[in-house]
């Protein structure tokens, strides 16, 4: 992405929109009780994440300037969550603070890094809608958690898209399974071409798409509009499908997997810092690959 006068005089780098969720993480819980009724774990820990979250944290932490939009409930997860943003140097006065939940989750991680999520309809964020106003002056807006509360409601959705097209921005969207089902790819078809990059990972791309196999899943997207798809493998790295061309990414070896956690949210991250310094989409996914990489060989949503 070039360094054009209109985009440096820009106020923001990335604004990342999307989810806010304190994360009670227990690592090693053990198979069978301690004693009646009470089991003993290796860690248990709280973590700021979501994929706003997430996401700004990792490109605040690289250098670039970065803002969230979110929901925060006045609440203690709350209070912690915004006073973390507010110390790593990210742009909050775009973050709501109504009268509710603030979203916690209770995350069971393995000792492979794989993990179990407990959620409750806190994440629904009842009565929040993000103000599309609040998405202007950014070089890429970033909706980090697209098809999930607060970025579920189609009309919403949009309306969001087109305003920050139209602001002038770059288009990212990471993807989320749906809670309720009420929102699919087609209900937000007139906007997909509006996307510039789009992160859904294996599932969730055989989810929307309906295909199995990478290539099918991509030619989907990209046949509805879309300009880059970058579907997250996992284990496999990831395969991204452009005017270009296609290719797979293998993944970066990772001594010891801790936590999974976050680790699709850092991909984004360094996938998008590539995109910032103009740099060729095969080295943007290698940043994304080694950013993702770095989260995932420690316990929490960051690297």
């Amino acid at each position: 992405m070039s360094g054009s006068g209109r985009e440096n005089k820009r106020i923001l780098d990335v604004l990342c929109v999307g989810q806010a969720v304190i994360d009670c993480i227990t690592r090693g819980k053990e198979a069978e009780p301690y004693k009646e009724n009470v089991y003993r774990a290796e860690t248990i820990r709280l973590h700021t994440g979501g994929d706003a979250v997430n996401e700004s944290k990792a490109l605040v932490s690289m250098g670039y300037r970065t803002g969230v939009v979110c929901c925060l409930g006045n609440d203690m997860a709350g209070d912690t969550i915004f006073h973390e943003l507010v110390s790593a140097g990210i742009c909050t006065d775009r973050i709501s603070r109504p009268d509710i939940d603030t979203p916690v989750a209770n995350l069971q991680v393995a000792a492979d890094g794989s993990r179990i999520s407990v959620n409750s309809g806190a994440i629904r964020l009842e009565g929040y809608h993000v103000d599309p106003t609040l998405l202007s002056g950014a070089r890429i807006v970033s909706f980090a958690s697209l098809f999930r509360p607060p970025l579920e409601d189609a009309a919403s959705v949009i309306s969001l898209i087109r305003y920050a097209k139209n602001d002038g921005a770059v288009i990212s969207a990471d993807t989320k399974l749906p809670v309720t089902g009420e929102i699919r790819i087609d209900t937000i078809a007139e906007v997909l071409p509006f996307i510039d990059f789009f992160f859904p990972n294996e599932k969730e791309a055989s989810y929307y798409s309906g295909k199995t196999t990478y290539p099918e899943m991509a030619k989907f997207f990209r046949d509805k509009g879309v300009s880059n798809v970058i579907i997250k493998a996992g284990k496999e790295g990831c395969y991204v499908s452009e005017k270009e061309g296609e290719f797979l990414m293998p993944a970066a070896p990772v001594e010891c997997v801790l936590d999974t956690t976050g680790a699709g949210d850092n991909f984004v991250a360094g996938f998008l810092s590539g995109v910032l310094d103009g740099i060729p989409i095969r080295e943007c996914a290698q940043r994304g690959i080694e950013t993702a990489a770095r989260a995932i060989s420690r316990i929490g949503g960051n690297a």
